[in-house]
């Protein structure tokens, strides 16, 4: 097992600017840690720069307590496993698995104990004597894990590895990783996907990177912390807007109020009131805020007109249903919203709405999230968890 740990790294590409930023980051022993971002985040780069297949420009890289910048790609103790399989097509499966163990002048005793092995646990003893193109990718997947497992590494590294599959595909073999994290518990693993279902499925710690769009935080990190922390407590109208899908209903408002027992905001555009329990520091009345509720906070009311709206502890809003997405146990509802801009709940799949007709939602407070004019969360007055919806 190794822990990892990352130190003021940087790396730039000849005169161009960064693509990674001073990236601070601890990864514990046997800790699956999933790199999540955006397509050209520089997710793979940094997963690059701890395998050793690209030098830091700047900065530390430490593998189980080693400092490894000087250290080749292959003796950091490390397997990755790439998108492209990487598999040799002339060889078989068995050969393709026992290769690296051959170059490690293995005893062939051992080669063949753990090829065989490893072949158990991934289901391929019947199909060790085929050759790569005779196998499906699911199939051309699982051997590329099976010759990374036989090394036996302190370190995994996933490069976006079911990238390539179905969605039937890319869920059985996202279990089967998962399954064999906690068999081979005592490894690290490094993930890089942009799929957020990967990430919350899989990761004891996610670390999401800041879009490449982002010119002034490009490379760095904007939150690591658990699955369901980036869910329920996003740092950053980014990471709200990147995590969750449907993704996070934005709304422009403008402050109220502010109290000892938290900031009143009205929604531009329709005037519905809610008071979130968050601090008022530096937060101004008349200042320019968003308000954040995930479409599953919104809870389906009915059609009757609301009461009183002005500082309640749970936003309430009418709209005309403008879109139905009916996906069976439930439905997204697309509601009017000021602006045009996308306003999104989630209702029961039985609810009787129909398109052009005003439908009312309710979210509690406690679900609701208030981002700053420069991008950032307003800090709750009490940190949680996960709030009490």
């Amino acid at each position: 097992m190794a822990s990892i740990s990352l130190r003021g790294v940087q790396k730039a590409f000849g005169d161009n600017p960064p693509v990674i930023r001073n990236v601070d980051l601890e990864i514990g022993n046997n800790e699956f840690c999933v790199f999540l971002g955006p397509s050209g985040c520089g997710k793979s780069t940094l997963l690059r720069l701890i395998a050793g297949l690209e030098d830091v420009t700047d900065g530390d890289v430490s593998i189980g307590g080693k400092l490894v910048n000087d250290v080749g790609a292959a003796q950091r103790g490390v397997a990755m496993v790439f998108q492209s399989y990487a598999l040799f097509p002339h060889m078989t499966v068995y050969e393709n698995m026992a290769f690296g163990l051959k170059l490690a002048k293995l005893p062939k005793a051992d080669i063949d104990r753990k090829v065989r092995e490893a072949a158990r646990v991934l289901q391929l003893e019947a199909l060790l004597d085929r050759h790569p193109k005779a196998l499906s990718g699911g199939q051309r997947q699982r051997v590329a894990i099976g010759r990374a497992i036989v090394r036996e590494p302190g370190v995994f590294l996933f490069d976006e590895p079911l990238s390539n599959l179905d969605a039937t595909l890319r869920g059985q073999t996202r279990i089967e990783i998962a399954r064999l994290h906690r068999q081979f518990a005592q490894a690290s693993v490094v993930y890089v996907t942009h799929d957020q279902i990967e990430a919350m499925t899989l990761a004891d710690k996610i670390v999401l990177l800041h879009s490449g769009q982002d010119t002034e935080r490009y490379g760095s990190i904007a939150q690591v912390g658990a699955p369901l922390e980036l869910y329920h407590r996003p740092a950053s109208r980014f990471v709200a807007g990147f995590i969750g899908s449907p993704r996070m209903n934005f709304l422009p408002a403008r402050v109220h109020a502010v109290e000892a027992n938290g900031v009143s905001v009205t929604l531009e555009g329709s005037g519905e009131s809610v008071r979130l329990a968050v601090r008022g520091d530096g937060l101004a009345v008349g200042a320019s805020v968003t308000l954040g509720v995930r479409p599953e906070h919104l809870e389906l009311q009915g059609a009757a007109p609301a009461a009183s709206l002005d500082h309640q502890d749970s936003l309430v809003i009418r709209r005309a249903v403008t879109l139905i997405e009916e996906l069976g146990e439930h439905s997204y509802v697309h509601l009017e919203q000021p602006g045009g801009a996308a306003l999104i709940a989630k209702a029961p799949g039985d609810a009787r709405l129909q398109s052009g007709e005003p439908a009312q939602f309710r979210a509690n407070a406690a679900a609701c999230h208030l981002f700053a004019e420069d991008g950032f969360a307003v800090a709750p007055l009490v940190a949680a968890a996960q709030p009490a919806l």
